[in-house]
């Protein structure tokens, strides 16, 4: 029979345990915190968290992080790029990505320059053993940097502009020393006439690639360790002077190259034709291609200050960028590396007007008799006057030179005048001085005076 009444005693006959109480509430239980862990939120909750969440991570923190990021890359690639794990086949052993970089010369066309034998004669009471001119560049003496810079014709087989320019870094000042094309030189090329515009093409065949001829020509006779050289032609120079932009001039008379190709008196803006045809011109001018040098300094110097406003106004990038230009189209040829030429563009930038001077190789016309029996105009050499100008202007860290340290042959040794013992030109000075004299004799027929 069921009997649903309570029985206090068990089956076993013993008594029923006494029915516990219920426990009262509390704040906390272990089945609480149990169940707080393991129950899932409610949506409001979800949300909270959630909210949490964005607050957390906040975009500064994100920004953080990508700095963070950005800058482990950086540094991890600024180390690769220094660490030395490419050779160096110039000069040996292992050099950074960077240098390898800095180090290249994607313009060297010409060639390299063999620099084992060039007599350096350093006063070493000047350069010193801890002398240093903080420019850091692959000089042959330190505290100068010298720099061949040849201009060929328009069939690209004489060097019609021939310049030795010197950056004398220890004293921040910039020198150029013109080279007649006409120098007469016997023994350093076949050509009838001997003359110096015909080394490169008629120089010892022996002696290669043919720009060494050249800088062994300059390092025998006028006694400047050549360190780099530069060559472009006549109508190279034309897109060069349009990639800067012009040089401005002024001009007291008008040139007349050719018939219908003129150039107006005045201060004038030189587009890169025109600039052709200022460097190139010499029929009217009285001495000839010594006139025509003479004026090209005028463009030297009008040039120098183009690139001085250009680093002004636009800034040093902007040069870098025409620098780039020029290499881009092949414009001109040269061993400098990189770097180097970064570094000299940036001494450049601080030499003064009055810090560039200007000279030509001392001399007069003369006539050179040829083996075919014939006399050729040339130019020759004043000997003492040229050694002279040198010891002033170009060996600053140098021993002075004596007749035994240069190869020059003088022709005329009674020289009937010394006109062109010193033509020494500072910058600031050359547009005073004004253009050649001219010869009335050999104005253009067309023209009515």
């Amino acid at each position: 029979m069921e009997n649903n009444d309570f029985n206090p005693s068990g089956a076993d006959g013993r008594p029923n345990p006494k029915p516990l109480k219920p426990l009262a509430k509390t704040n906390y239980s272990h089945e609480n915190e149990y169940h707080e862990i393991h129950r899932s939120p409610s949506p409001a909750e979800h949300r909270k968290r959630k909210s949490k969440k964005k607050k957390r991570f906040s975009l500064k923190d994100l920004l953080i992080k990508i700095i963070s990021i950005a800058s482990t890359i950086v540094v991890i690639f600024v180390l690769v790029l220094n660490v030395p794990i490419c050779v160096d086949t110039e000069n040996g052993g292992n050099i950074s990505l960077i240098e390898l970089f800095k180090n290249q010369k994607p313009m060297a066309k010409e060639g390299k320059l063999n620099k084992e034998n060039v007599k350096l004669n350093i006063n070493n009471d000047i350069v010193t053993d801890d002398y240093d001119d903080g420019l850091d560049l692959p000089q042959l003496v330190e505290g100068q940097y010298s720099i061949l810079f040849l201009g060929f014709d328009e069939d690209e087989y004489n060097t019609d502009v021939m310049w030795v320019i010197q950056f004398d870094i220890g004293h921040g000042k910039l020198n150029i020393l013109q080279i007649p094309r006409d120098t007469c030189l016997p023994d350093y090329t076949s050509s009838v006439t001997r003359k110096f515009n015909s080394i490169y093409t008629m120089g010892n065949s022996e002696i290669n690639p043919p720009i060494q001829r050249t800088v062994n020509a300059v390092q025998e006779n006028f006694g400047i360790p050549i360190d780099a050289y530069i060559t472009t032609a006549c109508f190279d120079i034309v897109e060069m002077v349009d990639i800067i932009g012009g040089i401005p001039i002024h001009l007291d008379n008008e040139i007349i190259y050719e018939a219908d190709k003129i150039i107006p008196a005045g201060d004038v803006v030189l587009n890169g034709q025109q600039a052709e045809w200022f460097i190139r011109f010499r029929r009217e001018w009285m001495q000839g291609d010594i006139g025509r040098m003479q004026n090209q300094r005028r463009f030297m110097a009008a040039a120098m200050q183009k690139l001085f406003n250009i680093v002004e106004e636009e800034g040093q990038l902007k040069l870098y960028s025409y620098i780039k230009e020029i290499y881009d189209k092949d414009l001109l040829y040269t061993d400098l590396s990189i770097g180097d030429m970064s570094k000299l563009a940036d001494f450049a930038s601080t030499i003064s007007m009055e810090d560039a001077q200007v000279n030509m190789v001392p001399g007069e016309d003369a006539v050179f008799w040829a083996a075919d029996g014939n006399g050729y105009s040339v130019y020759s050499v004043h000997k003492q006057a040229t050694i002279d100008l040198l010891n002033e202007y170009y060996r600053p860290y140098q021993t002075d030179m004596t007749e035994e340290d240069t190869a020059i042959v003088e022709l005329v040794t009674d020289y009937q005048y010394e006109l062109y013992d010193d033509t020494g030109t500072r910058f600031d000075e050359v547009e005073d001085i004004g253009e050649p004299v001219r010869d009335p004799d050999k104005k253009p027929w067309w023209k009515e005076d």
